[in-house]
């Protein structure tokens, strides 16, 4: 073998941690970003929160309308990659076009954006809607979202924290009873014995039987007190808390309906409700009105007029107890309506409450620079860590800003006229309109969220595939399941509408879907089938 040297020119793609943190940064959800500011605020002695944002966390001041931060003077002022982020310096101009700050320093080298950051303003970016083609003028509308409207705001977080157990509404409500020990003692382990739905899903047997073993004077009197302690917890709030059963609880409401006015007629009702209760719960969720009739000893009328009532009723009384994981959704972006007619304009802004205000730790940079000496490397390295992720947050914001306003620009009829007028949207669109990847729309639409004057929605949303008209036009996917859910809504209680009568009205109007497309709308809307939503 002959040993030699050769020169060869090759292309590959690196990713550098700051293209990885950028990446990352831009998919994670508004609760996941703040977990990842506060670990790195944390770990990285070089990164401070703004003056502001210090006195929001401590005293809970609301400093959204503060002015801006102050100059810094000559003698204070580092190099550009120092500077602090804050809601103040996000902006986009009304014509779409960006204006970038007096920085020095380049974006990070990513595929996610090939120019320069909007900051600078208020993160605002302001569109007309063009209304020619649906010929009408939208109303303006008084239900516009926006971060201060209202005077007074109430935080989400501290309500979902401020949830009460089933159990300790049950303690708190037994107190004002006047019991002896022993009944006292039963009514509490019986209370402790309760599952998340408020059923008693053990026998008082079962329950004796595992607390007095093998004695049998001692289980007779334990099943005793159970009988009684079971009467008294059955007479607590919430009504039907205590039943061993479905039917049980039901009864229990059912009996507490009673009332000084009721008519003979709504107590006959009542009291065949009752009997249904004690039927096999099959027959109810079958609607099987004749076999009900038969076995409650009445008419169909009756049975279908206590099936409404038992309809009103609670069936898990313990559902509004059950301290279950709160996803609390707090929007990204927010669009409002103003002005109206032909000076109907939307504005399309950041949410300041969501963004964090960090900055680098002047006094530790300063003194990094004038002394440098062993391990000064290792700091080093986390100053630029800390300017890495300042500036990664004002990509991941701005990259939101220019895909949100891009979103808007292409549905400018959901807007004005709501889902109905929703239009068919791809990721490749509005990829290809900001030379951005899909994949990268796909991490910005992903877990982040808009208000809109419809109600909070998902950016994923407003994108849907396109079904053919007999125009050869498209229609959105959203606007039909949308359609369908007017269509159901409007149907006879008595004779609804079946899946393939809904793919024959909308052929009606002009839109081709089949009849398994609809079934598959129909179950992606939560609708139940036709059989199911006959009335009672």
């Amino acid at each position: 073998m002959k040993q030699g040297l050769s020169l060869r020119v090759s292309q590959h793609l690196a990713l550098t941690p700051q293209l990885q943190q950028s990446i990352r940064l831009l998919q994670l959800s508004t609760l996941e970003l703040s977990q990842e500011v506060e670990q790195m605020l944390d770990d990285n002695p070089f990164l401070e929160r703004t003056a502001e944002e210090a006195a929001r966390e401590e005293f809970g001041i609301d400093v959204s309308d503060a002015p801006a931060p102050r100059e810094e003077h000559e003698g204070d002022r580092q190099s550009e990659s120092d500077g602090e982020f804050a809601p103040s310096a996000l902006a986009s101009n009304a014509d779409g076009a960006s204006t970038a700050t007096t920085s020095e320093t380049e974006a990070p080298a990513t595929e996610m954006s090939d120019q320069e950051p909007d900051w600078g303003g208020d993160g605002t970016v302001e569109m007309t809607p063009d209304d020619g083609e649906w010929g009408g003028e939208a109303p303006a509308s008084s239900n516009n979202l926006g971060p201060n409207d209202g005077s007074e705001r109430t935080d989400a977080t501290e309500l979902a924290r401020s949830q009460e157990s089933l159990q300790s509404f049950l303690h708190r409500q037994a107190l004002s009873l006047r019991l002896n020990e022993n009944d006292q003692a039963a009514l509490r382990f019986l209370i402790e014995s309760l599952n998340d739905d408020g059923y008693l899903e053990d026998s008082l047997p079962a329950l004796a039987s595992g607390l007095a073993g093998d004695d049998n004077d001692q289980f007779d009197g334990l099943v005793h007190h159970f009988q009684v302690a079971l009467g008294l917890l059955q007479s607590l709030e919430p009504v039907g808390v205590g039943a061993r059963d479905l039917g049980e609880c039901l009864a229990i409401q059912l009996k507490a309906l009673a009332h000084q006015d009721e008519t003979d007629e709504e107590k006959q009702i009542r009291k065949t409700a009752i009997l249904i209760c004690k039927q096999p719960m099959e027959l109810l969720a079958r609607r099987d009105f004749k076999r009900l009739a038969t076995l409650t000893r009445s008419n169909e009328e009756e049975v279908r007029s206590a099936l409404q009532m038992i309809a009103r009723l609670e069936p898990k009384p313990g559902r509004r107890f059950v301290d279950v994981e709160r996803n609390i959704v707090v929007p990204d972006v927010i669009v409002t309506r103003t002005g109206r007619g032909a000076t109907l304009k939307f504005r399309v802004m950041l949410n300041p409450d969501v963004m964090p205000r960090l900055r680098v730790h002047d006094i530790y940079a300063g003194a990094l620079k004038a002394h440098k000496g062993e391990g000064s490397q290792a700091l080093s390295q986390r100053l630029q860590e800390a300017r890495w992720f300042i500036k990664n947050i004002q990509q991941r914001f701005d990259t939101i800003l220019r895909v949100s306003n891009a979103i808007v620009e292409r549905q400018k009829s959901f807007f004005v006229h709501g889902e109905l007028a929703m239009r068919p949207l791809v990721l490749r669109e509005i990829a290809d309109e900001l030379g951005l990847h899909e994949s990268t729309i796909s991490r910005v639409t992903t877990a982040k969220y808009m208000s809109t004057p419809y109600g909070t929605v998902e950016l994923k949303y407003f994108f849907g595939s396109a079904l053919g008209t007999e125009t050869g036009g498209n229609a959105s996917s959203t606007a039909v399941r949308a359609l369908i859910k007017q269509l159901v809504s409007a149907e006879s209680i008595k004779k609804p509408l079946s899946d393939s009568q809904i793919s024959d009205m909308l052929k009606e109007q002009g839109i081709e879907c089949a009849r398994r497309t609809v079934a598959k709308y129909r179950e992606a809307l939560r609708i139940a089938p036709a059989n199911l939503r006959k009335a009672l």
